[in-house]
């Protein structure tokens, strides 16, 4: 979206959807689609192959406990969330006026998303509980390339909440950006704990050049989905869009380094958190596009574009009959994303019956 778009926007909308707009572009892909991994053989989906961390976080028999924390409580987060969500308004103009949100949630969801589970596997690794998508092993992972953007605005955060660990940090900023950009609630819980590279992954990502057997490989059988929530979870490709390059930081000169290596917006409103990404899969006609990136689709326009990976839902019947579902009902699709976003951030986590937090929007609060 322009910037002469953006502020005709402006007028049309209320307070919380103005903030809405500000949220959303920096995603290349919510899903790590990085077009490099095409060619690593180690993240392929399928229930023998599984993170190359030289230490795994935790055995079969026991996954990461939560920490106990008795000196911070909902208020306290609610802090946290608000000055997460109070940053995204700040910067609404980066990337041409559509601000941080998608990178906030990308950025969780490559750190969960690093998870193998044990079935096929010797044990669990990865997921959210370490933190250290914050350390260069995992860090320089092609797909997580300019997802340093991200950690930019969030570091300012963690100078002043020092006790919040990195992986509590970077998951409540995704719950908050889905939920300031007019998505549903998301129940989320801290106790996860700073850990050392020794604990990093890499190279265990979504490919987005695949098909529906390596799709279903990596949510179902590597993490633990069924195919509804996997469904429900590429889903939130409603938001963003992909980067040849990184988008320029407020402030700097120029990029900070590579994006995705694809290029465009799933729909024609990148920062809403809408269930438009399952209409247009179905209503559009996808073409390949003809340029010198990577395998990617584009509409009738070339305004917008799907990747490999995407189509394969509607080229698998079992997973097309969730997108035809979802396509129809945004409150079912609300309801199902919530439940699998929330499991996402906790894969590899035992929170011991711990408290869940619910967050009030920015809007809710009238702050």
């Amino acid at each position: 979206m322009s910037s002469i778009a953006f502020n005709i926007a402006k007028s049309n909308f209320s307070k919380r959807s103005l903030y809405t707009l500000a949220g959303l572009t920096t995603l290349a892909g919510v899903i790590s689609y990085n077009n490099s991994n095409t060619n690593n053989k180690n993240n392929n989906g399928g229930p023998n192959k599984f993170s190359n961390s030289s230490k795994v976080l935790a055995s079969a028999a026991t996954l990461n406990v939560a920490l106990n924390d008795d000196k911070h409580d909902l208020k306290d987060y609610q802090q946290v969330y608000n000055d997460i969500a109070q940053k995204i308004r700040e910067y609404d103009e980066y990337d041409e006026a559509i601000g941080f949100g998608p990178a906030l949630v990308r950025l969780a969801w490559h750190l969960s998303g690093t998870f193998v589970g044990p079935k096929g596997c010797p044990h669990f690794s990865g997921g959210s509980y370490g933190g250290t998508i914050r350390l260069p092993k995992e860090a320089k992972d092609p797909a997580n390339n300019a997802l340093e953007n991200a950690r930019w605005l969030l570091d300012p955060i963690k100078s002043k909440y020092s006790w919040i660990s990195y992986g509590d940090l970077y998951t409540l900023s995704g719950v908050t950006a889905i939920q300031e950009l007019g998505g549903p609630k998301i129940k989320w819980r801290p106790g996860r704990k700073d850990l050392g590279e020794e604990y990093a992954s890499n190279s265990v990502l979504p490919d987005a050049s695949r098909d529906a057997d390596y799709v279903r490989g990596l949510f179902v059988r590597r993490m633990g989905f069924t195919d509804q929530e996997t469904v429900a979870l590429i889903g939130a490709h409603a938001l963003g869009s992909c980067h040849i390059q990184a988008p320029i930081l407020p402030g700097a000169k120029e990029s900070t380094g590579p994006g995705s290596g694809y290029t465009g917006r799933w729909t024609a409103s990148p920062n809403f958190f809408t269930n438009e990404f399952f209409r247009l899969l179905l209503e559009d006609k996808w073409t390949q596009k003809k340029w010198s990136g990577p395998v990617q689709y584009q509409n009738s326009d070339d305004s917008l574009m799907m990747l490999p990976a995407d189509l394969a839902l509607v080229e698998d019947p079992a997973f097309k009959k969730f997108v035809q579902e979802y396509a129809k009902d945004q409150d079912k699709y609300f309801k199902d994303f919530a439940a699998a976003f929330q499991k996402l951030l906790e894969l590899g986590i035992d929170f011991k019956g711990k408290r869940e937090f619910e967050f009030k929007t920015l809007d809710e609060q009238d702050i």
